[in-house]
This record gives structure tokens, C-alpha cells and sequence, in this order.
């Protein structure tokens, strides 16, 4: 029977050397990071060397050792101290170890409804479901893979929407882009999936049920951005659509983004009561989706990641029409016909019916010169002139070359064909004083 090294010599071992701790190519759940390391000491062989399993507890204490470390550096516990510590009480581990994983009915399952490949193992699908409130250790949860997942996502939703509709204005954009990949889109894909909750984060919970705690502090950042000082403050700045797409996130929204009660959806739930929790319910699940984004592109490549986003994001069906709102119409459309030097518009009457009974209909169209721009029908004559012209606002800023459009990331395939330059528009209209 060969000899096996203690978990807390080898650890010991390892820090004697100096040497840190660094995720392994392919799976980053995988616990045989300290064998290459053990291996090249004076003396070392292979069978006195090899850690067993009982370290994931010593690897989890010393990661949450680091998460420590940098909240503050005066209260730095010794990652041996707390190695030897865990060691002794297992039930301290806060989310299932990975060896449980291949063990799982529901996490086979939720493996072989995604089509995921036989290249991404069970242990890292098991990694996405442990949130930072379950788990702060940053190997064991899904704050990486998520934060990978999420710029993936927000990269690919980004160049679909601007080549596929290069007129579209950036609150337009950021509002098409929080529809696509925000939390409560991400939150019903989630569900769709069938992936359940645990009622409490716990070694003994099954790796297939998402893990999260409502009532504990999330550690880790999944999004990129930069918080306000006027947040801080708790001032009320003007933000400008440029002071968004620099300092703001993906969807143009301040970091750590305000929940309004007012909000549609948040009513839809049993507990209205507490609508901050069920916001942050949305986050969690969409850090989940993000995770496995994170995950597919870690072991199966980017091409595996982009498909994944197509049929399971990009594939729902959005109205962009109904995310326009004009405060001006009249004046918008005067500038925009100024800008790109056509005539003025025009309101024309096309035809009207029941003037003078209780319901009148009247259809007003806009013409500049002999084109007819759009169309509005309402019950007055001042209303069916701003639908009119709302309609022909519409009809510019959604112009689209056709969904089959070439993308940027086209060019990344092999045998790609020759890049052409897709359509890029001068602008939005600014319309001042508005």
C-alpha cells in the first residue's frame, strides 16, 4: 500500500514553494492542481505526492481565505491555519463537493436537456448552480464563468441589433439589449430549462438544484462598470448617453443598479413585498445562464458558445416598435428631414369619416414633397398628426438591411468570405430643450 501524503502537508508543502494556485486547462473544478506541483520536489514520487480528494475543504478555505484577504487586509486569517481547521469539520463546507457531481440524477438530466457537449463535465455544469451568496469561494461559485458568460453575451447581442438595424438610437439599443440579456429574461430562460432551488445552501443539497441565499451578501462582480460617485452620494445627475455607454453597463444602467418598485414585473410575483429580493432572485438565475455561456466557451470554444446564445437568447421573438417613446414627434421629424436635406413635412388629410358623430376617424399622412413619409388614424385630427409622425420616425430608425446580415464575428470562421462594411448611420436626431 503506498503512502499518501496528509492534505495539510501537502498544502503546507505547496506554500513552502511559493508556489499559488492557478485554474488548470479545461475543467477549473478539476483538484489535481497540487500533483505537478508535489511532483518536482527533491525526493518526491509519484505515489507519496498525489493529494487525495479530502482537500477540497483545505482548497475551499484557502480561497475564501483570499476573498478575506482583499475585503480587509487587517483581518488576514493564515490560509494553513484555516486549512487545518476545515480539515476537521467538513459540514462547514458551505456547497457540495465536486465529487458529488458525477453522482447526480438532476444534473445528468439538466446536462443532456442543453445538448451540452461530452466535452464540458459534469463538475463545472455543477460549478454554474453555486452562487457567491451559497458559496463566497471564488473557485467553488459562478462569479468567473459568469462574468466570461456575460460578455459573450452582451458582445454577440450587441453586433446583431447594430448591423441588423444600424439606425437604431442608444437608449433604443440599450433598452433591445436589456430585453435580449438582462435578469428577467435570463431569469424565464432559466426556469424554462427546469432547473429548481434548494430550500438552504449546504454540503448535503443535491449539485443539480440552483444554490443561493436571498438573505446573504453577494461576493464578486459579473458585470462591467463603474459606480457613480453621485450614486454613493445619493445626488441626482443628469446622465448623458455618452456618460452611459463609458462609465454604465451593458444595458446603460448605474452599478449597483436601484430597484423601482414601480417596475413592470415585479408585481407579478407572490412576494411584493419585497421586490429587492426578487430582483435579486432575477440576478441570480441570470448569473446562472451566464455561467453556462461561461462554461460552454471554456471547454467547447467559441463557436460552441455563439450557437448556444442564437438558439437559446437571440432566437426570441422582440417588438422593437414598442420600445419607442417620442416627446416631441413634430419637432424630431423636422430636424431629421433638415439633416438629411429633404423638403419639410407635411400633414396631409387622406380621409376621414364620422366628423360630427361620437367616434370620428381620421387618417393624416406626412409627405415631404411628393413622398409620403407615414401614416397615423386616431379619433382628432392633432392625435392622428403625431401618430403620423411617430410612424415615420419609426420607419426610419428601424430600417434594416435584412436579418441574414453579415456580423463581425462572421470573419472569425475558417474559409470565412471577404469582409464588406456593413451600413453605419450618422446618428440619432438631438433634439434640444427636450
Amino acid at each position: 500500500m503506498p503512502r499518501i501524503t496528509a492534505p495539510k502537508m501537502a498544502v503546507f508543502f505547496c506554500q513552502l514553494d511559493g508556489c499559488a494556485y492557478q485554474p488548470p486547462a479545461g475543467d477549473q473544478t478539476c483538484l489535481g492542481y497540487l500533483w505537478p506541483l508535489l511532483s518536482t520536489r527533491p525526493g518526491a514520487t509519484p505515489s507519496s505526492s498525489r493529494p487525495t480528494l479530502s482537500s477540497t475543504a483545505c482548497l475551499r478555505a484557502q480561497s475564501q481565505a483570499w476573498t478575506a484577504r482583499s475585503k480587509d487586509a487587517h483581518h488576514d486569517v493564515p490560509s494553513t491555519r484555516r486549512c487545518q481547521s476545515t480539515i476537521a469539520d467538513t459540514s462547514a463546507i458551505p456547497s457540495p463537493p465536486p465529487k458529488k457531481a458525477a453522482r447526480s440524477a438532476k444534473l445528468a438530466a439538466l446536462h443532456a436537456r442543453l445538448a451540452l457537449s461530452d466535452k464540458i463535465p459534469v463538475q463545472t455544469l455543477a460549478r454554474t448552480l453555486v452562487d457567491p451568496s451559497a458559496d463566497p469561494a471564488p473557485l467553488f461559485n459562478n462569479s468567473n464563468l459568469a462574468f466570461l458568460g456575460q460578455t459573450f453575451i452582451s458582445y454577440y447581442t450587441s453586433e446583431m441589433l447594430m448591423c441588423r438595424y444600424p439606425r437604431l438610437p442608444m437608449e433604443i439599443m440599450h433598452a433591445a439589449m436589456k430585453s435580449y440579456a438582462g435578469d428577467k429574461t435570463l431569469f424565464s430562460v432559466a426556469r424554462s430549462w427546469g432547473v429548481e432551488s434548494a430550500a438552504a445552501p449546504g454540503a448535503e443539497v443535491d449539485p443539480g438544484l440552483m444554490q443561493f441565499s436571498l438573505d446573504v451578501d453577494r461576493t464578486g462582480n459579473t458585470k462591467w462598470g463603474f459606480v457613480r460617485s453621485e450614486y454613493q452620494h445619493k445626488f441626482k445627475y443628469r446622465h448623458s448617453i455618452s456618460s452611459r455607454v463609458v462609465m454604465d453597463d451593458d444595458f446603460g444602467e448605474m452599478l449597483p443598479r436601484k430597484v423601482q418598485y414601480d417596475e413592470p414585473g415585479v408585481g407579478d410575483f407572490k412576494d411584493n413585498k419585497n421586490p429587492d429580493k426578487i430582483a435579486k432572485s432575477h440576478n441570480i438565475y441570470g448569473d446562472f445562464v451566464r455561467a453556462v455561456v461561461g462554461a460552454i466557451y471554456t471547454h467547447s470554444g467559441r463557436e460552441a458558445a455563439r450557437s448556444f446564445i442564437k438558439a437559446h437568447i437571440l432566437s426570441r421573438h422582440l417588438d422593437l416598435e414598442k420600445l419607442f417613446t417620442f416627446k416631441v414627434p413634430l419637432r424630431e421629424l423636422a430636424r431629421l428631414c433638415a439633416r438629411e436635406e429633404f423638403e419639410k413635412p407635411v400633414a396631409r388629410l387622406l380621409s376621414e369619416t364620422g366628423r360630427q358623430s361620437r367616434t370620428p376617424v381620421f387618417v393624416v399622412g406626412i409627405f415631404s414633397g411628393n413622398d409620403k413619409l407615414g401614416e397615423g388614424i386616431a379619433a382628432s385630427l392633432d392625435h392622428a398628426r403625431k401618430k403620423a409622425c411617430m410612424n415615420a420616425l419609426k420607419a426610419w430608425y428601424l430600417y434594416s438591411p435584412g436579418e441574414d446580415v453579415r456580423v463581425p464575428s462572421d470573419m472569425m470562421a475558417d474559409g470565412a468570405k471577404h469582409w464588406e462594411p456593413v451600413y453605419v448611420d450618422i446618428g440619432e436626431v438631438i433634439t434640444s430643450g427636450v
